[in-house]
């Protein structure tokens, strides 16, 4: 298989209070030598000071010295590595129930997340939790972790009983392509080279799953989406007739000749130029930051969306959210938040909260009550004006919104629209 060797993969890590998580990643930039020997004296000395035999892997992830000191991982840690084959970019996430929300960021843009299961306890509530989240937010692939089966003896027995309760319940979730891998991170098996002690696992180890698998883009290539973030009118000599938008382009292809509709306005035009920095191309593809001019002078602002024609978002005011909810403070009826999608911000409030999720049996809960930190459900949002929306599963960047506190200006909830 040829792999693109600049190719990036972003994955993210979770499971529950010490499955292992940070020795996992702490064991897979020390085996493949991603550390540099700085580092690696660093953590060495920590760890004789702490009385430990050999190094202790998870101090290369859990960096804050009060989350070594309380033995747990409280924010999410972004490391990064490369390997001849592929590079990466790693979130490691917290375990506890009451980090959700930091999960939630964590696996936000990833390719992969991997679910770490303790060989001891199999299949509990926060693996199922974090399962869900990876496959609400449409992370494509899934690698199940089933960590310290140096614990139990590397009974194939074992692993087999966790793979059947997580297909189970798996089998209720969106995300389809998921893998199992029998480990002992702390030992190295079947993390970067393959085990002797369980030579019943045909299959390949961690790293070499992560540079093999096959990751397409999780940008929308068919829908061209251009928020503009701001409008260009240079003062100086020889541009006085130009006018131009900038931004980030969301998703889709742009071209010279395109036909386009601005929304919110439905003003027609066609592209008459497109700027990369200070050349100019005859077309651009999402994620690259342009400026773009049209051939007829329409009102355009910031926070307007440029679309092709024949190939438009929803124009809508009041549509379905999956929220979690972030913040200490409950979801408040009848109160005004701003909520903030692409680069529009409206004023936004709850009109209606239409179910909780009960990540235990994933049945929906009707519910007219507050959304407390961490809780996961459907809301109805209504904005002060329409927005330019698309379902998140057609588009990661058009179909997400957060939701702000105007006076503490506190993120308090990150959404999915449905």
């Amino acid at each position: 298989m040829n792999i693109d060797n600049n190719q990036l993969l972003r994955f993210t890590t979770a499971g529950s209070v010490d499955d292992g998580k940070s020795t996992l990643i702490g064991r897979l930039l020390y085996d493949s030598k991603s550390i540099f020997q700085d580092q690696i004296n660093a953590v060495e000395n920590s760890s004789k000071q702490k009385g430990l035999e050999s190094i202790d892997l998870a101090m290369f992830t859990d960096g804050l010295r009060d989350e070594r000191e309380q033995g747990i991982t409280i924010d999410v840690a972004y490391r990064y590595f490369t390997t001849p084959k592929r590079k990466f970019i790693i979130a490691d996430t917290p375990g506890h129930i009451q980090y959700t929300r930091n999960m939630v960021t964590g696996a936000s843009t990833a390719n992969v997340a991997l679910i770490l299961i303790d060989a001891r306890h199999g299949v509990i509530e926060q693996t199922r939790r974090h399962a869900f989240i990876a496959s609400l937010l449409n992370i494509p692939h899934i690698i199940v972790c089933v960590n310290k089966m140096d614990l139990v003896d590397y009974d194939e027995q074992v692993y087999n009983t966790i793979v059947k309760d997580f297909e189970e319940f798996s089998s209720k979730m969106l995300t389809r392509d998921i893998t199992f891998i029998p480990m002992s991170a702390l030992n190295g098996d079947n993390v970067v080279h393959r085990s002797e002690h369980m030579n019943w696992y045909p299959a390949a180890p961690l790293l070499y799953t992560l540079e093999t698998l096959h990751i397409s883009s999780d940008l929308n290539k068919l829908d061209l989406r251009f928020p503009v973030q701001t409008v260009l009118r240079p003062q100086l000599q020889g541009f006085e007739d130009y006018r131009g938008y900038a931004g980030r382009l969301s998703s889709g292809v742009v071209r010279v000749g395109d036909e386009i509709t601005a929304l919110p306005s439905g003003f027609t035009s066609k592209i008459a130029s497109i700027n990369v920095g200070e050349q100019e191309v005859k077309e651009a593809f999402a994620p690259m930051s342009v400026a773009i001019t049209l051939q007829d002078d329409i009102d355009i602002a910031r926070g307007d969306m440029i679309v092709r024609s024949n190939n438009q978002p929803e124009l809508s005011q009041e549509f379905d959210v999956m929220v979690c909810w972030l913040n200490e403070k409950p979801s408040q009826p009848r109160k005004k938040y701003k909520i903030m999608h692409a680069n529009n911000e409206q004023v936004c409030m709850i009109r209606q909260k239409v179910y909780k999720l009960d990540i235990e049996t994933l049945k929906r809960e009707e519910t007219t009550e507050e959304f407390h930190m961490n809780e996961i459900g459907r809301m109805t949002f209504k904005t002060s004006k329409a927005l330019m929306i698309d379902t998140y599963r057609e588009n990661r960047i058009t179909g997400s919104v957060i939701l702000v506190d105007e006076q503490t200006h506190e993120t308090v909830a990150a959404g999915m629209i449905v």
